[in-house]
């Protein structure tokens, strides 16, 4: 007796039953019939239909922004911020790499409530009172709110865990001037999340070096003060407030360099401190008080060559990677952005289109363009993380007047008095340094020693 004709035989045997008010009770060689059927029915079904050949997409993990994120534990607000906190299973198919053809320092700023900022002020313990712009006042925080979105792709999302378990035992250290270590500080808001309380800590070793340690991965995330990179008379703490002479000694770059030695990421800058006049002071030669002034392209290209000097003979390209961040623009003339009623930075609060013309704001590109000679002509490879243009938009993303903690009203003369100084070189935190790591980011975690 076939499968069919059994299965034909019992239903109709059933129904007869069923007509006469009987009830009938299959034999058990039946119940095992139609549980091979259903089986079989099932097996079939599901090879032919698959969740993944559904003709709809299935649903994405969105963020969105919790309406009361201080009354959410930190790593609650992590996922809701965009910060992911996930392991390291799966972590090639989730990491969403962008292609390699794709420039991802071309392309557009997006306004994005839901998963912009990527943490919040309070949270950071370890931000400084010059960059938290909240506490300092601003009432508006939309200049946090906005996504960098390349052209033809996109940025993966930050995932803090991943980033640590890539720095597992290592040393990353950013070496240059305040704007790298705003850089530095926003790299530690970012990965705090993934780190127990009693496992991180912050320590200045010198007036040059400050370390941040995450015990549980034994690696450390660390800043070293070097405005010009060679050495200068503003490497000390007397010389940092830069209202005296710049003196640089051009081809002296050992003393710091010895400190840059066995780490695993090298992130560097030099720009900000070379912008004082069209002349730098130039020592004649180490440990001598003589200097000559000399032309800024000319005496920046001579410090360069060192420092690209020390990497070729200090840096193994196997164990360490270079990177070299370009010029942080200034936003100090409004008529550069047609607002001719402006007072530098102090009233912007919105980004200048970036669909506009390139707007070539605040920075010298003359040394732009050395920088890319140099890190392009080195035999160790210096990955060059133009930050300069995506960077140009954001007028509205200073620290401007809100750089020191004040809650009294301001007269009209005191506002204007204030709008005048304002701090339109540093950045609000969270902001803009932290779309600068997230393109760090993008470069490291491919990466695997």
């Amino acid at each position: 007796m076939t499968v069919s004709s059994n299965f034909n035989q019992y239903f109709l045997h059933t129904q007869m039953k069923t007509q006469g008010c009987h009830f009938y009770r299959p034999s058990g060689l039946q119940i095992v019939v139609l549980l091979a059927i259903f089986l079989l029915v099932c097996s079939l079904f599901d090879n032919r239909m698959s969740f993944k050949s559904i003709p709809f997409s299935r649903r994405q993990n969105v963020s969105h922004q919790p309406s009361n994120y201080s009354s959410q534990s930190p790593k609650e607000n992590s996922k809701a911020f965009g910060v992911d906190l996930d392991s390291k299973e799966n972590e090639q198919e989730h990491v969403g790499l962008p292609p390699e053809n794709c420039d991802i320092f071309t392309g557009d700023w997006v306004f994005d409530r839901f998963t912009r900022p990527l943490y919040i002020e309070e949270d950071c313990e370890f931000l400084q009172e010059s960059m938290t712009c909240i506490r300092n006042g601003r009432k508006d925080t939309v200049y946090q709110n906005w996504r960098w979105q390349p052209r033809g792709c996109s940025l993966p999302k930050f995932k803090a865990k991943l980033l640590m378990e890539k720095l597992q035992g290592k040393r990353l250290m950013f070496v240059g001037d305040s704007l790298n270590h705003q850089q530095w500080l926003s790299l530690i808001c970012l990965i705090q999340y993934a780190i127990p309380p009693s496992k991180k800590s912050l320590t200045t070793y010198s007036s040059s070096l400050t370390v941040f340690k995450a015990e549980e991965y034994n690696a450390t995330i660390e800043f070293y003060w070097a405005p010009f990179l060679v050495q200068s008379n503003s490497d000390s703490l007397d010389g940092r407030s830069g209202q005296g002479d710049r003196i640089i000694a051009a081809e002296s770059i050992s003393k710091h360099g010895e400190n840059w030695k066995n780490v695993e990421y090298l992130i560097f800058d030099t720009y900000i401190w070379w912008m004082k006049s069209i002349y730098t002071k130039v020592y004649r030669s180490e440990g001598k008080l003589e200097y000559d002034e000399i032309e800024l392209p000319v005496a920046y290209e001579r410090a360069l060559r060192t420092w690209a000097k020390w990497v070729e003979a200090n840096v193994d390209p196997k164990k360490t990677h270079v990177f070299f961040n370009s010029m942080s623009p200034t936003h100090v003339r409004s008529l550069d952005w047609g607002n001719p009623d402006g007072i530098k930075c102090s009233t912007e609060t919105t980004p200048i289109p970036s669909n506009s013309k390139p707007v070539y704001v605040g920075t010298n590109r003359q040394l732009f363009n050395i920088a890319v000679n140099v890190t392009g002509s080195m035999k160790v490879p210096v990955n060059f993380l133009n930050i300069t243009t995506l960077s140009e938009y954001r007028k509205d993303a200073h620290v401007s007047l809100y750089k020191d903690v004040d809650s009294k009203l301001l007269s009209p003369d005191q506002k204007f008095t204030r709008a005048k100084n304002a701090d339109c070189l540093h950045w609000c935190l969270p902001g803009l340094p932290d779309t600068w790591n997230e393109l760090l980011y993008t470069q490291i975690v491919p990466w695997w020693f």
